[in-house]
């Protein structure tokens, strides 16, 4: 299909997707506008783009940021929301480094080895339940307040999803390619590294997706609890304020944020996969 051809579907894709948003956020500025719910429980949405615009833009006049010898750069992303995805970001990249660091090895050798599974398999499944939160007062516990606890439940956050599905994308590599590189005289490490581990990256970057948006979930509990600055804070503080507006406004900051993140896992997974749907030439 041409170029030309993909945009106008894409296009269409676009303006059904924003059909029922445009509705809902209709149907809630005229719940507003009829005075039919106190504002200050559910503001309208005029309000709440104010305090989200309020939200983005930089803490500090030009003038001001120019007297103090402020570069340009550091004043454009001197604005609270800015400052607060950048800290909620890097602790989402950080600890899903490290939960995704451990889990991919550790899957590939559960998937690989029988003896490996059998092994740890049933103290995976035992843990794997386990919601991250539950790990709070552990880990304010071992790690008091700051980063390093909310990066640890970030970490466990990305580690099952990225487990379970390395594990299955090894272990259900289809027969007929593990009979024909063994009729070729492949030997084990070969199969692996040739047969199998390709095999299974379509489930490894699945795990990596849903792992992603796991940790971004609990960047924002975390951050309620364990941490003074981030997107979970943030909507904290507006609610012992009763700023509803601003509560909102940080909600939409994240579904945002979580859909742009989404968006550019869910491009990179299909460029890396061209190979697997026979898309290259």
């Amino acid at each position: 299909m041409s170029g030309a051809k993909k945009k106008p579907r894409n296009w269409a894709q676009l303006g059904a997707g924003l059909v029922v948003p445009v509705l809902l956020i209709g149907l809630w500025q005229l719940v507003s506008t009829m005075g039919w719910v106190n504002a200050h429980v559910l503001p309208s949405p005029l309000a709440v783009l104010q305090r989200w615009i309020a939200y983005l833009l930089p803490a500090t006049s030009w003038a001001e940021a120019s007297g103090a010898g402020t570069g340009w750069l550091a004043w454009v992303v001197s604005g609270e929301l800015i400052i607060d995805a950048l800290g909620s970001m890097q602790r989402v990249v950080l600890g899903f480094l490290i939960g995704a660091g451990l889990a991919l090895p550790l899957g590939l050798a559960m998937g690989a080895s029988q003896r490996v599974y059998a092994w740890l398999n049933p103290m995976a499944q035992v843990l794997r339940p386990i919601p991250p939160i539950a790990y709070i007062p552990l880990a304010i516990l071992w790690f008091g307040l700051g980063n390093p606890p909310a990066i640890f439940l970030i970490a466990i956050g990305a580690f099952f999803p990225v487990l379970i599905n390395t594990i299955a994308g090894v272990r259900q590599v289809d027969g007929i390619y593990i009979r024909a590189a063994r009729n070729l005289g492949a030997s084990q490490r070969t199969m692996f590294l040739r047969v199998m581990l390709p095999a299974a990256v379509p489930y490894i970057l699945s795990g990596v997706r849903i792992g992603i948006g796991t940790a971004f979930i609990v960047v924002i509990v975390s951050e309620m609890i364990a941490v003074n600055n981030g997107l979970g804070f943030r909507i904290l503080e507006a609610r012992e304020y009763f700023w509803s507006d601003k509560i909102i406004a940080g909600m939409i900051s994240i579904g945002m944020l979580g859909l742009a993140i989404d968006w550019g896992v869910s491009k990179l997974n299909n460029h890396l996969l061209r190979w697997h749907r026979g898309l290259e030439h």
